[in-house]
């Protein structure tokens, strides 16, 4: 069976509502699907239930930020309780740490002698079906940024004092989604999301308490995605796999790309 596991919807900075990607995934033929959107669960049962009517299987999750080391971590809670008291208060405490960051770096900008205006982006409001997040899409309206490429290697960068916020630490964003039921995997190991490069982060993550990594992703390099099989499968750890699709937003992330399917993947029964 065909499968795309790392997806995002309107829930956090993708385009597609669950309506729109369920369509999407029936187009591209994938058979089980994930909404991982990051730190929210707000399209899962919506999406579940209209996957399930399409004879699609959907596995609950979320895309959890982590911080170690002052670097970014990026964890996939899968087969999660979405309901989960623990789990979702870690979630609410992330998105109001990336809400603050939106208002934060306006007001930097602001203080450098950007055109913007921190009272102006408070009134703020954008269409959450164009993707991203608020502080981007004043920026695009303000005709001071061209799209997500832009901001990160132009705008969202250490001489402008911008950063991501610090997030719980891997193993508190662990034992959340285990306390969910879920599993607990380490999303796009082998891109360039880190930083440091593979073996730098995979001596970081040496002794967090990870059930897995994911192997195949669209960031991955045919050598990153041998180099995070190899050590799942040496050490006996789960194996995943996505697009990381974020509808039309992120360039170049197109759904059930690269192509998986449930017999390159190792998820203790989850599928």
């Amino acid at each position: 069976m065909r499968v795309d596991l790392h997806i995002h919807t309107t829930a956090s900075d993708g385009t597609w509502t669950p309506q729109e990607l369920v369509e999407q995934a029936l187009r591209v033929g994938l058979g089980a699907i994930a909404v991982t959107d990051h730190d929210s669960v707000a399209n899962v049962a919506e999406a579940q239930r209209l996957a399930a009517a399409a004879g699609v299987k959907l596995l609950p999750a979320a895309e959890i930020c982590s911080t170690k080391e002052n670097l970014s971590f990026h964890i996939l809670g899968y087969g999660i309780d979405i309901a989960n008291k623990h789990l979702l208060e870690l979630l609410q405490h992330n998105e109001a740490l990336l809400e603050q960051k939106d208002v934060d770096s306006i007001a930097l900008l602001q203080r450098d002698g950007w055109p913007v205006d921190a009272a102006e982006f408070a009134r703020y409001t954008y269409d959450r079906r164009r993707g991203g997040w608020r502080a981007l899409a004043y920026l695009q309206d303000k005709g001071l940024c061209s799209g997500v490429n832009d901001f990160f290697q132009r705008i969202f960068t250490p001489e402008h004092d911008l950063g991501f916020p610090t997030f719980p630490a891997i193993g508190q964003v662990v034992d959340a989604i285990k306390g969910a039921g879920g599993v607990a995997i380490c999303a796009h190991a082998a891109s360039g999301f880190h930083g440091p490069g593979l073996e730098r982060v995979m001596d970081l993550l040496r002794t967090e308490p990870l059930d897995g990594f994911e192997c195949y992703h669209s960031g991955h390099t045919e050598e990153g995605t041998k180099r995070l099989l190899r050590h799942c499968v040496k050490h006996g750890l789960l194996i995943s796999g996505g697009s990381d699709c974020h509808g039309s937003f992120v360039p170049g992330r197109n759904l059930g790309e690269p192509f998986v399917d449930t017999a390159m993947l190792r998820l203790g029964g989850l599928l």
